[in-house]
């Protein structure tokens, strides 16, 4: 055989060899809804938007950011969104209603969430039951900042409907809130919450942003945010699936093994909420948070159901083997062989 047909049939058999990952992606146009992407709880997200990793995997995104994770959900649920990046309990609570909703991707195997007092009430709380007839602010009103509270105030043994929760968004809003006295209490995460930290606006009382604290308040791992969609579009989609699940677990690959100093470098200035030193400072805090495997382990998904079940009548009759079917892990292990 000839040099010229060695190259060719080497060629051929390389093309063979590619994993479906690499596949055109049935739809490369996708919209992406988040709820807070300035947030370090996506920063898995935005690392693949702005290293090129959608890019990379034949994708043209989207990204529609809200005030919240229950407002991107909505957009999913009404058909402006095709993915999000959001908590993994809404796939749980979606299944319950009907809704196929399924995770394809773990972000984050540490919620990061911090439930936190404006430094004058701190001495009247010595439990989450003393949260009663205050005002909370959460990033949006049926997000996960605002079920970590419910699910506190419960174990406390309160009931959350004795307090008010405000949304009060993700960023420089939510920090103003606090230092005007808009809201007794906050429930939000980094950098938001280093910043007031910082500035010594809050007193922390709850705080998930570690393996530790995630352990002493849920008793074991809890996972966070997820890359999930409708069944319907990973069934139609499996391709395109595949490069969404690429792009993040690429991201996620990175952010792991960089600095926080070259994590910075990444984000828009305007993630720093005016502070370069205080964002590295936050990712610093929040580094242990992202998943290192993608995969979201079973007691995870034990230890949200009980989460949710400790405040949402709804879910009672849920047992632990309907858990599965929220989460889909052939994509993740694809990504991971490479």
């Amino acid at each position: 055989m000839n040099l010229k047909k060695l190259f060719v049939a080497a060629a051929t058999l390389a093309l063979l060899a590619l994993p479906a990952a690499a596949q055109a992606p049935e739809k490369p146009k996708i919209v992406i809804g988040v709820g807070g992407k300035a947030l370090l709880y996506y920063l898995p997200l935005t690392v693949a938007e702005t290293k090129g990793y959608f890019k990379e995997a034949g994708l043209e995104v989207e990204i529609t950011d809200f005030g919240g994770g229950a407002r991107a959900l909505q957009s999913l649920l009404g058909g402006s969104a095709d993915v999000v990046t959001g908590a993994y309990e809404h796939t749980i609570r979606m299944q319950t209603k009907g809704q196929d909703v399924r995770a394809v991707l773990e972000l984050g195997r540490f919620p990061g969430i911090v439930l936190a007092v404006k430094k004058e009430k701190a001495g009247q709380i010595k439990s989450a039951a003393d949260l009663k007839g205050m005002k909370i602010g959460v990033t949006a009103p049926g997000s996960s900042t605002n079920f970590f509270v419910n699910y506190l105030m419960a174990k406390a043994g309160a009931k959350y409907q004795d307090a008010s929760f405000i949304g009060v968004g993700t960023g420089l809003g939510a920090v103003a809130s606090i230092k005007k006295g808009e809201i007794d209490a906050i429930s939000n995460l980094d950098p938001v919450i280093s910043k007031l930290e910082t500035d010594g606006d809050v007193v922390v009382i709850a705080d998930s942003r570690t393996e530790a604290g995630t352990k002493a308040i849920f008793g074991g791992a809890n996972p966070a945010a997820v890359v999930y969609m409708k069944n319907e579009f990973i069934e139609k989609n499996p391709n395109t699936t595949q490069a969404i699940v690429n792009a993040h677990y690429k991201a996620l690959k990175w952010i792991v093994s960089s600095s926080p100093e070259e994590i910075a470098k990444a984000v828009p200035e305007a993630y720093y909420l005016g502070d370069k030193d205080l964002y590295i400072k936050a990712v610093k805090a929040s580094l242990d948070t992202y998943s290192r495997t993608g995969i979201i382990p079973l007691d995870g998904m034990k230890s949200a159901l009980g989460m949710l079940k400790e405040f949402d009548a709804e879910l009672k009759n849920v047992k632990d083997e309907d858990l599965p079917k929220t989460f889909v892990d052939r994509f993740v292990k694809k990504a991971a062989g490479g």
